[in-house]
């Protein structure tokens, strides 16, 4: 064994937050939030037991930031001016926090007017001096510039763990992210800046343009020279008139690394932790579960304040507030009555002016319909601080013809103007929802960019954490549950039923009070959620994921695709036809009709008039005749469970397709535009609706026949790329299953190989049942659930999970371990971060909690897959344009499968960049063990393509 010192240096300030956000509010006996304490001491035991397990460190310190100013506020007094200060409930945790360090029996160090960022890299540098190996706990990207280097004179060097990913963060993955190594990346910080630190940087330039330009010209300082003889243009004025903002935010991002040691690096030598003064502190605080995990008796309570009297002992309880819930900042309350409303191009001009001084600015639209592909553009409103917010009419009228339209900005005088804001790449446009917004502008030739979007945010953030379920993020429900604020809703200033109006038709002041709240509301979400992204771990997959996909998504709602309504009108007159023949049917073998779609009718006739078996009655009092159960008395040869199942599923394709897609094309395109929530479902996976193109059957001959009414243009056809088996394919990779791994790389049938595993031979039954087990245990399924699949019983079911699980040990090691994280964490979390919330876990109620098991067991895995074609979505038009193709136009996203609308002569050449751009969409972010297979078809229709 290596017996050089190790050196591990923990950065407190970001384990404290993470613990804040990752738990619900928590007190102790005397009544004092601990919530933070509480995950803070389990992150830091965790972490202690990892590192005795690897035999790592010979010595450790926690650094902690003692206070918010620092010398860096003298150099620029606006540094970190945009954060917000802690919230109010964890200010008393941070010396508990302190105790909790010492409770360990490690060393805490923090100085007045450094950051700990400052001390770490101090401490690194005098240890490497000595020889010392250094690894930094932390994923900080500021941190990485001391990543590989070492002391002049030293031989000890220096890697980072981020225990969040349990990654190591050496030279090669510092270079990935930011693609230059470590000594260069105060200048790639120095030229983009950043928004949570408020390090000006160059306005306009981004990552990728800041590392071009440090790549190319050797430094900050090269990038700087060579301005003045670049091809001219913004980026090239930007570096001339903004050099001395570079240079300041170099000094800003510079790690300084000659601060006095206030604790010798001796005294941080680790030894075996002493019991009880752990035992003491989680007694004092009511940390009964992990005082169980220490082994030790727990010693008498430490007596409680004056006037406090609950019971020594208590184990720490959840306080009532939602655990996403955060002290606010100090801002002005929301004043509805104070935003003015903007009638005159110079009053318009004034605000615009600000927003580019701002570089952020919160828009919204008010439109006259809910479908932004036909809605009239109605307002505007902006807001560029918290209460500073206003409203632009630009198509209001009177309620009638007899009134008196309201003065307003000549709406193309109004979009002209705010048309250079709007496309400026100097400003960051944020939206509720603003895929919405993007669509209805760019209809008035705006293209808005860049963006950030308050209800992504909130899903990278939330995603399933609410109670309520998938409606939370929503503007009303996060202004309510963030910002305690009740918002104006639509019906407040436009009535409902048969009495509401247009937007267009109310009044100026009570519309300005509306919409200007909007963006308000919007401008303070961004500003919590912000920094919530980099505390929390959530801005990898926002901005590498989520965000970019935004305009992709917003564009191909815009294109939509040509149906046939001609074919689409037979198939209705078919449908119903078969419909009407169905019910003679079902009414003859029931004894007498009944109303097929009445649940308590049809329950009364199957297990009370026909008396079959297995009926069940829920609280209502009427029998269930759910999917389910139909299924199940269908396998037991119900013939009318049958013919129902068929009279629904061609009931609901009448209805949601055939007949409403008619409905839907619109009248100035031709085509039908769907919508897609990047929020509806709780994996991360798209939802489409109005119409919903999800749901349509992909294996029936009536989904079939569906699909053949989407076609392409003359002279075009449709191109489907689908990923073949990518769920399966993850589970490879994550699992570990050397065997499903070895049979994709080389292209084996997985069915088969799984039958010849389970089964020891591969024919149609083997294969079939197979493939069940395959996708039905990667969704937790039950030994009843699969019985019911397999038409097995439930003994035959369990003995088959079982031989699945002894041929591929991986998987009931994936499963084990994923339910063990969540159960102690929360949430799942996908290859790219994406967190899932499952609070109800740990119920205490069976079906919540079994329900919440299987779906935390798909989520790591559909999550994943979901992230990788939303990767694939973002990357395919630049690859695309950059092979010469700009013809080719992305139309839908369903499951798995990408359809394309293209120039018949363009089908080779683009075949070959959409398979290379989906084969290869994780990387370099995740390299996976299994390749990803993607299937191209091509027809003048979509089922002639898929």
């Amino acid at each position: 064994m290596d017996s050089r010192n190790h050196l591990y240096l923990v950065d407190g300030s970001a384990y404290i937050f993470r613990a804040y956000h990752r738990l619900p509010p928590l007190t102790n006996p005397q009544g004092v939030p601990v919530g933070a304490v509480y995950g803070y001491t389990t992150m830091l035991w965790r972490l202690a037991e990892d590192l005795h397990k690897a035999d790592g460190p010979t010595h450790l310190a926690v650094i902690l930031d003692k206070s918010s100013i620092t010398f860096r506020n003298a150099l620029y007094d606006q540094y970190k001016a945009n954060r917000p200060p802690p919230p109010e409930d964890l200010k008393p945790q941070f010396p508990l926090i302190r105790d909790a360090t010492r409770a360990f029996s490690l060393a805490c160090i923090e100085e007045e007017g450094l950051e700990a960022d400052d001390l770490i890299a101090s401490y690194a540098r005098a240890a490497t001096a000595q020889g010392w190996d250094v690894t930094i706990v932390s994923s900080d990207k500021d941190l990485m510039q001391l990543v590989g280097q070492c002391a002049q004179g030293g031989t000890g060097c220096v890697d980072m763990l981020d225990t969040m990913k349990n990654q190591r963060i050496g030279i090669p993955e510092v270079v990935e992210k930011f693609g230059v190594p470590p000594e260069l990346v105060g200048d790639v910080l120095a030229l983009m800046g950043d928004a949570v630190d408020n390090v000006p940087g160059i306005r306009g330039i981004g990552p990728k343009t800041a590392t071009k330009l440090i790549v190319e010209h050797g430094g900050l300082e090269g990038a700087l020279a060579a301005a003045p003889t670049m091809k001219a243009g913004k980026l090239r004025d930007s570096l001339i008139e903004q050099a001395d903002m570079a240079r300041l935010s170099r000094q800003l991002v510079a790690l300084k690394e000659d601060c006095p040691l206030p604790v010798p690096l001796e005294d941080f030598s680790l030894g075996p932790i002493p019991p009880e003064p752990l035992a003491a502190f989680l007694s004092t605080h009511g940390f009964t579960s992990l005082l169980r995990k220490l082994g030790t008796p727990a010693p008498a309570a430490a007596a409680a304040p004056a006037g406090d009297s609950p019971a020594a002992g208590k184990a720490a309880t959840p306080a009532p507030a939602e655990s996403t819930r955060q002290p606010l900042p100090t801002w002005p309350a929301i004043d509805r009555d104070a935003y003015p409303c903007v009638q005159t191009l110079e009053a318009l001009q004034e605000w615009i002016d600000r927003a580019f001084a701002a570089r952020l600015v919160a828009i919204d639209t008010e439109t006259s319909a809910l479908d932004s592909m036909r809605a009239d553009l109605v307002g505007v409103s902006l807001a560029v601080g918290a209460g500073q917010a206003c409203y632009i009419p630009l198509g209001h009228r009177g309620t009638d013809m007899f009134s008196e339209v309201p003065r307003q900005i000549p709406r193309e005088a109004a979009l002209a103007a705010l048309k250079p804001l709007l496309e400026s790449a100097a400003v960051i446009k944020v939206g509720q929802n603003i895929k919405y917004d993007l669509t209805v502008l760019a209809r008035h030739g705006i293209a808005v960019a860049p963006i950030d979007d308050t209800m992504v945010m909130s899903f990278c953030l939330d995603a399933g954490r609410s109670e309520t379920g998938l409606a939370g993020h929503g503007m009303d429900e996060l202004a309510g549950r963030h910002l305690q604020h009740t918002t104006m809703l639509f019906k407040d200033v436009c009535g409902s039923g048969k009495k509401q109006i247009s937007f267009a038709e109310v009044p100026l002041p009570d519309a300005t009070r509306y919409a200007a709240e909007d963006a308000d509301v919007t401008w303070r979400l961004h500003q919590l959620f912000a920094p919530r992204l980099a505390d929390e771990g959530g801005t990898r997959i926002y901005q590498r994921v989520d965000r970019p996909l935004v305009p992709v998504v917003a564009q191909m709602e815009r294109h939509g695709i040509r149906v046939d309504r001609e074919q689409l009108a037979n198939l209705s007159t078919r449908f119903a036809a078969e419909i009407t023949r169905l019910e003679a049917v079902i009414h003859e073998k029931a004894g007498g009709p009944f109303t097929i779609g009445s649940p308590k009718q049809l329950g009364d006739v199957l297990f009370d008039k026909l008396g079959y078996k297995g009926g069940k009655k829920g609280k209502s009092g009427q029998y269930s005749t759910d999917q389910s159960v139909l299924e199940t008395l269908a396998g037991q040869g119900a013939e009318v469970a049958t013919l129902v199942l068929e009279w629904r599923q061609l009931s609901k394709l009448k209805s949601t397709y055939t007949d409403a897609l008619q409905a839907a094309i619109n009248p100035d395109t031709g085509r039908v535009h769907t919508s897609y929530s990047l929020v509806g479902a709780q994996t991360g996976r798209l939802s489409s609706n109005d119409p919903n193109l999800q749901n349509i059957p992909i294996r029936t001959e009536i989904g079939r026949e569906i699909r053949e009414a989407f076609v392409a243009e003359p002279g075009h056809v449709l191109l489907s790329a689908d990923y073949s088996q990518i769920e399966l394919r993850l589970a490879a990779h994550i699992a570990d299953v050397a065997p499903l791994r070895e049979a994709f790389e080389q292209g084996e049938d997985i069915h088969a190989r799984t039958a010849r595993e389970l089964f020891g031979e591969v024919n149609r039954d083997t294969r079939g049942r197979a493939k069940t087990i395959n996708f039905a245990i990667l969704y937790g399924i039950s030994r009843w659930g699969l019985a019911t699949r397999l038409g097995t019983t439930a003994d035959e079911a369990q003995a088959m999970i079982d031989r699945y699980f002894e041929r591929f040990p991986g998987i009931q090691r994936y499963i084990h371990e994923t339910l063990e994280s969540v159960r102690a964490n929360g949430f799942s979390e996908t290859l790219f971060g994406r967190k899932t919330w499952f609070p109800r876990i740990n119920s205490g109620t069976q079906a919540e909690r079994q329900g919440s098991e299987r779906a935390a067991i798909n989520a790591p895995i559909q999550g994943t897959s979901a992230d990788i074609i939303k990767r694939a979505m973002a990357r395919m038009l630049p690859a695309l344009a950059e092979a010469g193709l700009p013809r080719v136009k992305m139309l839908l996203q369903v499951h798995d499968e990408l359809v394309f609308e293209l120039p018949e002569e363009d089908v080779a050449a683009a075949s070959e960049v959409i398979r290379a751009v989906m084969a290869g969409a994780a990387a370099p972010s995740v390299q996976l063990t299994v390749p990803l297979g993607v299937e191209i078809g091509t027809g003048r229709s979509w089922g002639a393509a898929h």
